[in-house]
């Protein structure tokens, strides 16, 4: 590479974080001798839902507090709306939202109360009840936070990080203990805050929250980058024929793998099986065929394209981490 190529490579460079919202670099984090980070890069773009992804222990945690102001990083830069987080923390507070996984929320007070509280930290926070109703809050605003419920906790916690109006929301499981009416709310609220121009961080457990709400998703493993891309792009790479079926756990894959149209199978989770193959209607048959005469139970059956959880089955592996 030409010296003019590289001086025009970093001004590019230069420009394109000067835009970002988000700006990680080569950020590492060590706690003793357990590196938990390693030299992770990516950026979010204004106005993006991204999704940060990563089995239990990865270092998404460790990230996002970062980036929020909350860890210091060893080595590697952050910048977090053009601000360094920790060194410029007053500056940026007041720009952001945050919803923990952890509520934290006062017991003794009301739903309404914490919210004015909250409201008070701002300039110019939203309306109270407005907001309260936006969540579904608004007949539980009288009930004391130690006896709501933990999917009422999870909406008073996204009105608390969207009481000031801020440009960037960090959102850390936001459905957790939601039942499905209060996700779908919660779905329909980040997807307003994205069409008014706010930048989303979104980490969650659930593949198909990701898959609906992120324009893009990166999944970590080991503190490391192993995938970064649309959703779309990332499931287009695999075998767009697939079929799921839940059956007894221990299936002998092998025997399925001989099965004439399958050109995988693998057991992703306890008792749930995932089959690659190019010929959908003769693989139905042969499976079908194949547990009847086993014997084995089938307790559901779907037909269709690789998905956001297989693919980060295979790349993180299935098994249950702490």
């Amino acid at each position: 590479m030409s010296a003019q190529t590289q001086t025009t490579t970093t001004v590019a460079q230069t420009a394109q974080n000067e835009r970002a919202t988000i700006v990680v670099e080569n950020f590492s984090k060590s706690y003793g001798t357990h590196r938990v980070v390693d030299a992770l890069t990516f950026q979010v773009q204004p106005g993006e839902v991204f999704a940060l992804l990563g089995p239990n222990g990865a270092g998404k945690t460790t990230t996002v507090e970062t980036l929020e102001g909350y860890r210091a990083p060893d080595t590697g830069t952050i910048r977090v709306l053009g601000l360094d987080p920790i060194k410029q923390a007053e500056a940026l507070k007041p720009r952001i939202g945050v919803m923990l996984q952890q509520d934290g929320l006062y017991p003794a007070l009301t739903a309404r109360e914490v919210l004015r509280l909250f409201a008070g930290y701002y300039t110019q926070p939203q309306d109270v009840d407005a907001l309260l109703e936006r969540v579904g809050l608004t007949d539980a605003a009288k009930t004391r936070c130690r006896r709501l419920s933990g999917g009422q906790k999870r909406r008073l916690a996204l009105a608390v990080a969207l009481i000031g109006n801020p440009e960037l929301v960090f959102l850390d499981e936001p459905t957790a203990g939601m039942d499905p009416q209060a996700r779908q709310t919660t779905w329909e609220i980040v997807r307003e805050l994205k069409r008014n121009g706010v930048t989303i961080l979104l980490t969650t457990h659930l593949m198909d929250e990701a898959e609906r709400l992120a324009d893009r998703v990166a999944i970590i493993d080991h503190g490391q980058l192993i995938a970064l891309d649309t959703p779309a792009n990332l499931t287009s790479g695999q075998n767009a024929n697939v079929v799921r079926f839940v059956a007894p756990e221990g299936l002998d894959c092998r025997q399925l793998t001989a099965l004439p149209s399958v050109q995988k199978a693998e057991e992703v989770r306890a008792g749930s099986y995932v089959l690659e193959t190019d010929d959908i209607p003769a693989l139905l048959v042969e499976l079908t065929t194949w547990l009847r005469d086993q014997a084995i139970p089938l307790s559901e059956l779907r037909v269709g394209h690789g998905s956001l959880e297989d693919l980060f089955l295979r790349l993180t592996g299935s098994e249950v981490r702490d």
